[in-house]
């Protein structure tokens, strides 16, 4: 699978505007965002997006466009900013931290109706645990995919990572270079693809435990706080360790 880069106006603005016309009174968001060092110290170079019932990834083009992703205005005077911080959009990552410590502090976007994939996954497990778990390990163990099909999701996002791993020879720039290399539109493409699985599974363990799935949503909306705060450090072994009173 790849989605070629959308690194015009006209672009974004049919995003926004397909976005706009779902019929559904709560559309969701399924968004992932890629960079170098991504975070307040670095920079946003790509930002992903899916928003179902269709299945076409959009990738749009941070690096090219800079504040254009987030300013275009729409036929009806909507930015993509402003679906970011409205209400009516539920927006689901998969562990939000990093991705809105970038939002914030490169493009003051203040994300509102946030769901964490991650924290569902947490606090859904049948036994108390210590550590999270990360997108891949989630999909090989939640998301449905037979042994084979895991095993050719991971090798793609293999041959991403490795062309910008320094450590094999690769280089973060990769990310920024256009045109963007195949592989990387892959790398990208694929960490949402399968959000909407991975939230469908999730959410299912928690019907008849409202009090559970509420406290998993407050502990969301901490991590957006937290995700703002002068003091936030996106790198370490904090950012593994589980959030305690959800297992």
């Amino acid at each position: 699978m790849s989605a070629p880069l959308i690194d015009t106006e006209q672009g974004v603005r049919a995003l926004i505007e397909e976005t706009e016309a779902s019929t559904l009174d709560h559309p969701f968001l399924f968004l992932d965002l890629e960079g170098v060092s991504l975070g307040r110290p670095g920079t946003i170079s790509i930002l992903q997006v899916l928003v179902p019932p269709s299945q076409a990834i959009r990738l749009l083009d941070v690096h090219v466009l800079g504040n254009l992703v987030f300013t275009t205005k729409s036929s009806t005077s909507t930015s993509l900013k402003d679906i970011l911080e409205s209400t009516r959009y539920p927006k689901v990552f998969f562990d939000l931290r990093n991705d809105l410590d970038a939002l914030y502090a490169h493009h003051n976007v203040k994300l509102h109706c946030v769901v964490d994939v991650q924290l569902l996954e947490f606090g859904t497990r049948p036994r108390m645990a210590r550590f999270l778990k990360g997108l891949a390990k989630s999909i090989a163990e939640d998301s449905g995919l037979t042994p084979p099909e895991t095993r050719q999701w991971q090798a793609s996002k293999e041959i991403g990572h490795d062309m910008f791993d320094p450590k094999k020879g690769g280089s973060y720039e990769v990310r920024n270079r256009r045109p963007l290399d195949k592989a990387i539109e892959k790398y990208c493409a694929k960490d949402v693809l399968l959000l909407p699985v991975l939230l469908q599974v999730y959410a299912s363990r928690l019907r008849g435990r409202e009090s559970l799935a509420q406290a998993i949503q407050v502990k969301a909306g901490k991590r957006v706080v937290l995700s703002q705060h002068a003091n936030f450090d996106g790198r370490g072994q904090h950012m593994v360790v589980g959030t305690a009173g959800l297992s």
